[in-house]
């Protein structure tokens, strides 16, 4: 998006920030190469280290025999079948968590008396790993995709939750006096002072727990059962096919690389009003 300058704008600030703008569609290509060339130094690095003994080819085979297993589970209906069955249960468990992250974050963050009364609790819960939640998991709902669930959604509703929280907090005080001083209900104080506030800390959480859940949904596909590429990474070791067996985990990092690009998309679109998205030079 290009920058407006408004019409008040000293020529010092109008220079910086044309400048600042050249650098970054400079930066982009450049960024993108370096990219480039950590994926390929690390494969030349795992690849050495396969040939020449320092790891049992057996147990890691290079990316040269992983590389070309990987396209070749491409053309598999299973693989296509459990990478969908990963990408719902993923979705699944994100959406529930934005939910209510955002609406207990909200709620508990405008009330003091809320905030106070659960902060102890919340401190308490929050450390604790979702896997530590996997036998209870496997109790209440077996190997399917619920005890995948109950993970994801225990894990990504703090990501959100912490952020909204912070989101609210840094809500302007003034803005809300000056709302109610104009007769704003509390529907729409949220709706246009915390709400605007609130979405860069929103977007930066549901950024983290995106992460977050597909870690999760792979975990518990590994060691519960449930459908998915873990479950089918988990078949591949147990019969020997490890070659097989790495060309899902790449399946796998694909995907994660995939569902970040698409959660800095959305920031991107959802804050392009924002200062930390237009890249303007503070004055």
């Amino acid at each position: 998006m290009t920058t407006q300058i408004a019409p008040q704008d000293n020529p010092t600030r109008v220079v910086a920030i044309a400048r600042e703008q050249t650098k970054k569609r400079r930066g982009r290509p450049k960024q993108l190469l370096l990219g480039f060339a950590g994926i390929l130094t690390l494969l030349l690095i795992w690849e050495g280290a396969a040939r020449v003994g320092l790891v049992d080819s057996r147990f890691l085979p290079p990316p040269t025999e992983v590389i070309p297993a990987f396209f070749t589970i491409l053309t598999f209906g299973d693989f296509w079948i459990a990478m969908g069955t990963t990408v719902l249960t993923w979705g699944i468990g994100l959406a529930v968590a934005l939910v209510a992250g955002t609406v207990l974050g909200v709620t508990v963050g405008l009330s003091p008396f809320l905030r106070r009364a659960t902060h102890t609790t919340v401190e308490f819960l929050r450390p604790i790993p979702s896997v530590a939640l996997i036998p209870l998991a496997v109790l209440l709902f077996g190997a399917q995709m619920q005890a995948a669930l109950l993970l994801i959604l225990y894990a990504s509703f703090w990501q959100i939750f912490i952020q909204v929280l912070y989101g609210v907090a840094d809500v302007d005080q003034v803005a809300m006096s000056t709302g109610r001083s104009y007769g704003f209900s509390k529907w729409q104080r949220i709706r246009y002072i915390v709400f605007p506030t609130m979405l860069p800390f929103l977007m930066t959480g549901l950024r983290l727990a995106a992460a977050v859940a597909l870690i999760l949904a792979v975990t518990a596909q590994l060691l519960i059962g449930t459908p998915g590429l873990g479950l089918e990474i988990s078949k591949a070791q147990n019969g020997g096919q490890y070659v097989t067996m790495y060309a899902l985990i790449l399946a796998t990092g694909m995907l994660g690389v995939l569902i970040n690009f698409g959660a800095r998309a959305l920031e991107r679109w959802q804050l392009s009003w924002h200062e930390s998205v237009r890249g303007e030079i503070p004055a």
